[in-house]
This record gives C-alpha cells, sequence and structure tokens, in this order.
C-alpha cells in the first residue's frame, strides 16, 4: 500500500462540479491499493498517516514534532489507482493495482480503523471510483510518500518462492 502525505492548508473533492468533501489545515492523502496488499499494510499505513510528525509544536517551537492527532486537524483520504502505476514503453500498466471490487473493500476497511483510531469527524474522503477534482492548498510544500514494508515486488517474489 502507498499513500502520498500532503501537509495542507486546505483541501477539497468535487465531482462533477459537485463539492464531495472538504477540510481546513491538516493532511490529503492519496492512497494506492496494490493486489497484493493485506491487512497488515492498512495498518502500517494508517499509523504512519496518523503519527507521521508533520507539522510544528505550537506550544515547545519544535519543528517536525507533532502529528495530525496531536494537533487535532483533519485529513482527507483519496483513493488513486494509479500510484501503482508502471511504465510500458510510454503505456501506462496497473497490473500491480488492485482490482475495483476488492480494493474498495480494503479502502474502506482503511477509512473505518482511521475513523475508530481517530475523530470519526476529522477523517473524511472522496468518491471511489469517480473521476473527481482535487483542489490542494499545499502547505509548505510539504509531500511525504510512504509505502507498506513490503512493495509489489517483494510480495511477488515471496509468493513465488512459497509455489512449490
Amino acid at each position: 500500500m502507498r499513500a502520498v502525505i500532503q501537509r495542507v492548508k486546505s483541501a477539497s473533492v468535487t465531482v462533477d462540479g459537485k463539492l464531495i468533501s472538504k477540510i481546513g489545515p491538516g493532511l490529503c492523502v492519496l492512497i494506492g491499493i496494490s493486489r497484493d496488499d493485506k491487512e497488515t499494510d492498512s495498518d502500517w499505513i494508517m499509523n504512519k498517516i496518523l503519527k507521521l510528525c508533520l507539522f510544528d509544536n505550537i506550544e515547545s517551537g519544535r519543528r517536525w514534532s507533532s502529528n495530525v492527532v496531536d494537533r487535532q486537524l483533519e485529513i482527507l483520504c483519496v483513493s488513486q489507482f494509479t500510484l501503482y502505476a508502471t511504465m510500458k514503453g510510454n503505456k501506462l500498466d496497473f497490473h500491480h493495482s488492485m482490482e475495483s471490487t476488492t480494493s474498495r473493500i480494503v479502502y474502506e476497511c482503511l477509512l473505518d480503523k482511521m475513523r475508530r483510531s481517530y475523530d470519526p469527524l476529522k477523517i473524511h474522503d472522496g468518491l471511489f471510483g469517480a473521476f473527481m477534482a482535487l483542489d490542494i492548498v499545499n502547505d509548505g510544500p510539504v509531500t511525504i510518500n510512504i509505502e507498506s514494508p513490503q512493495s509489489p515486488v517483494e510480495k511477488q517474489k515471496s509468493n513465488d518462492g512459497n509455489k512449490s
């Protein structure tokens, strides 16, 4: 599972000109789900999103020492299957991305876990599978890319090794 985490002043999602979701200061997180992701991948990603110190501690004045939970900020998650695209010449190949039906279940499970681990009113999302327009006002700019510990290639190697 991959996440592109952006510290934002604000972010919103619209579909066909209709506002779906918006947040003020916090994080906008693009989520990519690979065909080999398991529940442990979503647990790892969720913990990183909630605990990653991307904000200054206002009280102490220390930089990079507070997370979104410490500051009680909002999170906007957007599913993005293109995060697992690979290139074949100039064409995109999405064979590492999880298929839509299963991916929706994994994505919704991740959102549910985040809502149970934090304030559910502070977790927002786009419209799964829709063609969305994101309006992001990046703060910094700060953009961090993370991936659950085992990449799709490593997972494939370990799966191939288990076939006897």
